[in-house]
């Protein structure tokens, strides 16, 4: 289990966040699943090291036990040795050679502590630097986290600002005002067509006003010509216009 998390311990301190954004369609959605991907490790990861503390405390208890016995069957070596000497003095020769074997029972009970203590020793170096690169790598887990859900916001603005600078971007490639096949410019020529031909049918009507005046002018000409044509035959005198 220790590997299993420091393994993701170190994946997740490589992790480019920035990179991670870029393959993200919704950012928002991907920081809060990366917030949540590292709540879950972190509290796998203090679990973990919960672990190989409680496993390091037993092995230091073990040592300690260890050296105790080691210290004990010593001393216990030595008062058996202690004995047999004293009943060696006395010609107890029997029962000095049964405190002697005594004494090297003793011995050999020291020396399997000894051994013992050498191999707890060696075990609780080793946990000791597993245990201090779960705390190492779990203190930068929680740095990370906190790192994250601080700049959360600011990377969601920044993520959302640039997908809207794109979108306009694209928008404004899209659209090109100086095209005459565009609907603005076939609206415009419509309303330039129609204000032409309100033009023409304005003239149109003013020549025909001036036509219809000329008429008239014409006409009345023809009725003093025709005054004047009766008049002659009468006898009487022309009718002159006045100013004639």
């Amino acid at each position: 289990m220790a590997n299993s998390i420091l393994g993701r311990m170190s994946t997740l301190m490589r992790a480019n966040i920035n990179a991670l954004l870029d393959k993200a369609e919704d950012p928002e959605k991907m920081l809060d699943q990366m917030v949540r991907d590292f709540t879950e490790n972190i509290s796998e990861a203090e679990q973990a090291v919960a672990q190989t503390v409680g496993n390091l405390r037993l092995l230091e208890d073990d040592l300690r036990e260890a050296r105790e016995a080691c210290q004990e069957w010593g001393g216990k070596a030595a008062a058996a040795s202690q004995k047999a000497d004293q009943l060696r003095a006395g010609d107890k020769l029997t029962d000095a050679s049964r405190f002697d074997e005594l004494a090297k029972t003793a011995l050999r009970r020291q020396l399997g502590f000894e051994q013992q203590i050498q191999t707890y020793a060696a075990q609780v170096d080793q946990q000791t630097i597993l245990t201090e690169k779960l705390k190492d790598g779990l203190n930068k887990m929680r740095d990370r986290r906190e790192e994250l859900v601080q700049k959360r916001g600011e990377l969601i603005a920044r993520a959302k600002l640039a997908q809207a600078s794109v979108h306009v971007q694209q928008a404004v490639k899209s659209i090109s005002v100086m095209d005459p096949t565009s609907d603005l410019n076939r609206f415009e020529e419509r309303i330039r067509r129609q204000e032409a031909l309100a033009r023409g049918m304005e003239e149109v009507a003013v020549s025909s006003i001036d036509e219809q005046f000329d008429q008239l002018d014409d006409e009345m000409d023809d009725i003093e010509v025709e005054a004047r044509l009766a008049a002659l035959k009468s006898g009487a005198a022309p009718r002159l216009t006045s100013g004639t």
